[in-house]
């Protein structure tokens, strides 16, 4: 593909930060300056309490359909943390309700019309209630498998529609801003702030840079970047090999900005790293790969540090990457192949994003818009 598809740097003014935070109301009293906060509680955490505290599951199948969706189906680590809380989750509730665990195969339509109903009063978002019965239904397509039910009774189960949302994603400058975070702190450190907290070892500025110059320039997923071995990057060919969701895996180009950034945080290190070993390490002498949370972390003080929303996460990155793609003129099927999407669908949501912002610059631009 050709390399002005992805730009690395575009002059002109940068545009609003994203996520910019309205002007905070003033309290118009002393009693309404002095009253605490009032904390609103999340609907998942509202669901969890009506269900009582999470104590371990003893439940043989769904013991083994976690075990077959970790070796068989080599689900990422998300999946099998979301689809396990899910089937503990249903499983408290049916204890709870019906006063005992849940007989699998007796288990009817009506049973998970009212876990649907449960669901909706504590008023979870249509995402959360298709992802709990996303674990169910592939609950039970495995027990159905496995000769365990004769059918299954969450089938066909109308479900709300999942609500009509754009990705959120950063333009090509608040991008270049982002990406020139990390060699900011670290050449010019002394702003006159104290420093809380352990102080950051040498190296980690470095890392951090060639972490988010490898997002943005492969459009990786948070575990796809922390599962890339040093011999995955081909310096020569300018590309990487990618471990995608499923262990499927797909060869995408790499920028030489990139690359070099790499190469930089790479002599930093106390000794070459070893072909088998992680790409991108927790600290100058582990060998372990840089924990998500950790990378987490660290994006949230870079997106400080350029002015833009801090709770942004490394996915916004990859939506910025399929955004810039295809303003630049990549067509829909190689950013399906580059992003490893299974179905055209999945990328055709940032078509809408490009015919959003069309729409817009025209009715701003136009005389008769």
């Amino acid at each position: 593909m050709d390399e002005a598809a992805t730009p690395r740097r575009a002059p002109g003014r940068a545009d609003l930060p994203v996520g910019q935070d309205a002007p905070q109301r003033v309290p118009a009293t002393e009693s309404e300056r002095l009253a605490p906060a009032r904390r609103v509680e999340k609907p998942e955490l509202r669901a969890e309490r009506e269900l009582g505290a999470p104590g371990a599951i003893a439940d043989e199948w769904i013991d083994r359909f976690v075990q077959h969706l970790t070796t068989d189906r080599h689900g990422s680590d998300y999946t099998v943390r979301n689809y396990t809380q899910a089937l503990h989750e249903f499983h408290r509730w049916h204890e709870r309700e019906r006063g005992a665990a849940p007989d699998w195969p007796r288990l009817e339509r009506d049973d998970f019309r009212a876990y649907l109903r449960f669901l909706g009063r504590n008023r979870l978002s249509r995402a959360a209630t298709q992802l709990r019965f996303s674990a169910l239904r592939t609950f039970y397509k495995f027990l159905v498998r496995r000769g365990a039910v004769e059918n299954m009774p969450i089938k066909n189960i109308p479900m709300p529609k999942l609500e009509k949302r754009l990705p959120r994603f950063l333009t090509v400058q608040q991008m270049v801003d982002l990406l020139d975070a990390p060699s900011k702190a670290a050449t010019d450190p002394d702003d006159g702030k104290p420093r809380r907290g352990r102080p950051v070892e040498p190296g980690v500025a470095e890392r951090d840079m060639a972490i988010l110059e490898t997002i943005y320039s492969c459009g990786l997923r948070i575990s796809e970047l922390c599962g890339l071995r040093v011999e995955d990057i081909d310096f020569n060919g300018q590309q990487v090999r990618v471990r995608g969701k499923g262990r499927k895996e797909r060869v995408v180009p790499i920028g030489e900005t990139a690359l070099s950034a790499i190469g930089l945080y790479w002599q930093l290190l106390p000794r070459p790293p070893m072909p088998e070993q992680p790409a991108f390490l927790r600290s100058r002498e582990s060998t372990d790969p840089v924990p998500a949370r950790t990378l987490q972390g660290r994006l949230k003080k870079h997106l400080a540090a350029a002015g833009l929303d801090p709770r942004l996460t490394p996915h916004k990155l990859r939506h910025s990457y399929a955004t810039h793609l295809l303003d630049a003129g990549a067509d829909l099927r190689s950013v399906q192949e580059l992003l490893g999407h299974a179905r055209l669908g999945t990328t055709q949501v940032y078509t809408h994003v490009t015919t959003e912002r069309l729409k817009k610059a025209y009715e701003r631009a136009h005389p008769r818009a």
